[in-house]
Order: structure tokens, then sequence, then C-alpha cells
């Protein structure tokens, strides 16, 4: 049987940061890599590609750092 793959879904998808990250909050995973038990994730920042970090994936998983998906300032000082 095929072992699952941990963060399935990870390229392509697009995060908020709550504080900005190098100078920006929109990022979207433009590459991934597995290296032992752990999932690194590539972001690049939105409006300016060449701005790019690799992170932990389970990071993004910390809704006190990340959220899924773009959101305003609005959408952020109105999430618990």
């Amino acid at each position: 049987m095929a072992k699952k793959q941990k963060f399935p879904h990870l390229l392509g998808s697009k995060w908020t940061a709550q504080e900005k990250t190098l100078g920006w909050r929109h990022f979207r995973v433009i590459n991934r890599k597995n290296q032992g038990a752990m999932v690194f994730a590539e972001l690049v920042a939105a409006c300016d590609p060449e701005v790019r970090l690799w992170i932990n994936a389970k990071t993004l998983k910390n809704h006190r750092l990340w959220q899924a998906g773009w959101q305003s300032l609005q959408e952020q000082a109105s999430r618990p």
C-alpha cells in the first residue's frame, strides 16, 4: 500500500501571514521539498516574485502565524 503524502494540496495554495514577512503578507506555495519526516514549502510573495522563503509546512497550520487563502486586514482582524 502506498504511503500517504503529507500536505497533498500544498503546491499552489495561497497563504496570508498574520504579520508582515519580508515586507509582505500574501504568499503562494510554488515548491515543496520532503526532507526525512519533514515537508518544506517554498513561498513567493504575491506582489513581488523576487521575495521567496522556505518554511516547514507544519508552520502553516499555526493560525497565529498563517491563515489559508488571501485575507484582507479587516478579515484578519475579525478572526479570533
